[in-house]
């Protein structure tokens, strides 16, 4: 969860400098997909089954791959430096590794 704290408070620091055209746009659909990144493995921790758990792992690793498209298209536009792309993308893949290997541990 660190990792993921440490992602959402960079993109909440950067995408104050978004255009505010992008309020309901890419600000609002980068930070709700990185918020169901914890908040599905939290729900399938909770759940009885390893199959169930899998499944939350699989949505939250989906929010995953969705905010790092998400944060690239905000490279492109120029909204997001690219000192800060690049730590922001490196941590992303490294939680996106984490929920992978956790995933293989439950499928197993």
């Amino acid at each position: 969860m660190e990792k993921i704290n440490s992602t959402l408070q960079n993109i909440l620091f950067f995408s104050k400098e978004f255009p505010k055209d992008e309020l309901f746009g890419l600000i609002s659909q980068s930070r709700r997909s990185l918020y169901s990144i914890p908040s599905n493995i939290a729900e399938g921790a909770g759940r009885d089954t390893k199959a169930q758990f899998s499944h939350f792992l699989n949505i939250a690793l989906g929010s995953s791959f969705e905010f790092e498209t998400q944060i690239i298209i905000a490279k492109d536009c120029e909204f997001f430096p690219d000192d800060k792309f690049q730590k922001t993308l490196t941590e992303i893949q490294h939680i996106q590794n984490m929920i992978i290997k956790l995933k293989k541990v439950y499928s197993s």
